[in-house]
């Protein structure tokens, strides 16, 4: 257990210190919430009925900006070798990582979350709601994420290929996660599609620390 410990606080550390740490993905969310109420021009409840789409676009392309460090600077030092034959399975080493990457910045996006929710028209009573689904979609975006950035390693153009392989398993996370908050501004119980992010970031937890650690063992040989 102590070097479980020892871990996940090296990787909360290197969380804060990367260059994409909580700072800069929780700006660039907000930025990006900010952004857009401008372009709606001077009606701004023009965007009340896609304001949860567009909230969860920021949140994922927010999610975006740190996967490419997750295990290639691991990679490069060679760091994920010796993580690779410690004492822990790679599977467990991808875990601690995904935990910690949800910890160091899913925590700060969920926080942001209302705040985006507010500029782009959504009522404040749906602010607790916003940062839940936020928090549960961080999660499911790391655990996809993971996945992509260890597909990844060793590529030339590690970042374009996260995105071509993350991006379209992003889409039922923000679809779940836009559809609560809609259901939450139309006076619906937003349970039903919060339930379904749940659900699929629970599967995403059963799937990603096998095929991640298969394809990081595959990038190491």
């Amino acid at each position: 257990m102590s070097a479980v410990r020892a871990l996940f606080r090296r990787e909360i550390s290197l969380a804060w210190a990367g260059g994409g740490g909580p700072l800069l993905v929780c700006g660039f969310m907000l930025c990006l919430g900010a952004l857009v109420p401008l372009t709606a021009g001077p009606d701004a409840r023009a965007l009340a009925p896609v304001a949860g789409g567009i909230g969860w676009i920021a949140l994922a392309l927010a999610s975006l900006l740190s996967l490419e460090r997750l295990f290639e600077r691991d990679f490069e030092d060679g760091s994920l070798d010796l993580l690779a034959v410690g004492p822990q399975p790679l599977e467990v080493v991808v875990l601690i990582k995904v935990a910690a990457q949800t910890i160091a910045l899913g925590l700060p996006l969920a926080v942001a979350a209302p705040v985006v929710a507010l500029s782009l028209g959504l009522p404040g009573a749906l602010a607790g709601t916003a940062a839940l689904a936020a928090l549960i979609g961080a999660l499911a975006f790391a655990l996809t994420g993971a996945l992509g950035a260890a597909l990844a390693l060793g590529s030339r153009r590690g970042g374009l290929l996260i995105a071509v392989v993350v991006l379209p398993l992003f889409i039922p996370p923000a679809v779940f996660g836009a559809g609560a908050l809609t259901r939450a501004a139309e006076g619906l119980p937003p349970w039903p599609a919060l339930g379904l992010l749940l659900a699929y970031a629970l599967f995403a937890l059963v799937i990603t620390p096998f095929a991640a650690a298969a394809a990081i063992r595959n990038a190491q040989s």
